[in-house]
């Protein structure tokens, strides 16, 4: 497997969590996304969304961090990143998509951009702008969490694809200076995660185009 991926992308460090999780070995590709290397050259020509991640297995690509881990556990089932009962794989999911869907894509680099190059905001704005949908989606998590039975995780006492997801937005969540405070759940359950190596590997810091 060749993994295309961005060492502060939240997305792509969703994905090399998951690999870890199912301890599949995977070729690490850098693209510098604050570079704009994504838009043009080699990358481009094989990612229709011109996005990272993209996962190459055995020359099938695929695209959103999503639909790879939900790729990874159809064809890699142990350890499953979804539960094995309808209900739970249900709350999974949405847990999922509401940092997935709702938090990730008004926090993304290009939108945090565009704020900036062509709405002229200043740092100090933009900033402001994050902190303020960072917090209200993690506010939201905590109440989805609130109405799911006590575990370790996210839901239940093994990570799922739930964890992989709230891993990366607590990491920007913490760069961005975001309010943390009064997120039991979600907080224990982030350092939870951070007990396992699996997670521990993913992080930005062990990527090897890591930055200062």
């Amino acid at each position: 497997m060749k993994l295309y991926n961005y060492f502060r992308s939240s997305a792509s460090y969703r994905v090399r969590i998951a690999l870890n999780l199912k301890g599949l070995a995977f070729e690490y590709i850098p693209v510098h996304i604050a570079r704009g290397d994504h838009l043009t050259g080699p990358f481009a020509a094989i990612s229709a969304d011109m996005l990272v991640p993209l996962l190459d297995d055995d020359g099938e690509r695929f695209s959103q961090s999503m639909a790879i881990m939900e790729y990874l556990d159809e064809t890699q089932p142990e350890p499953p990143l979804l539960p094995h009962d309808p209900v739970g794989r249900a709350r999974v999911r949405a847990l999922s998509e509401s940092i997935a869907c709702e938090i990730h894509p008004v926090n993304n680099l290009r939108v945090l951009k565009y704020l900036v190059r062509e709405l002229k905001l200043d740092d100090a704005a933009k900033n402001t702008w994050y902190r303020h949908w960072v917090r209200v989606g993690l506010e939201a998590f905590e109440r989805q969490l609130d109405q799911s039975p006590a575990g370790i995780y996210c839901y239940g006492n093994t990570p799922t694809m739930a964890d992989c997801c709230l891993v990366p937005q607590i990491f920007n969540a913490q760069r961005f200076d975001c309010d943390l405070n009064d997120l039991p759940r979600t907080m224990a359950a982030y350092e939870a995660c951070m007990q396992l190596d699996a997670f521990r590997r993913a992080q930005p810091s062990n990527c090897p185009d890591a930055e200062g």
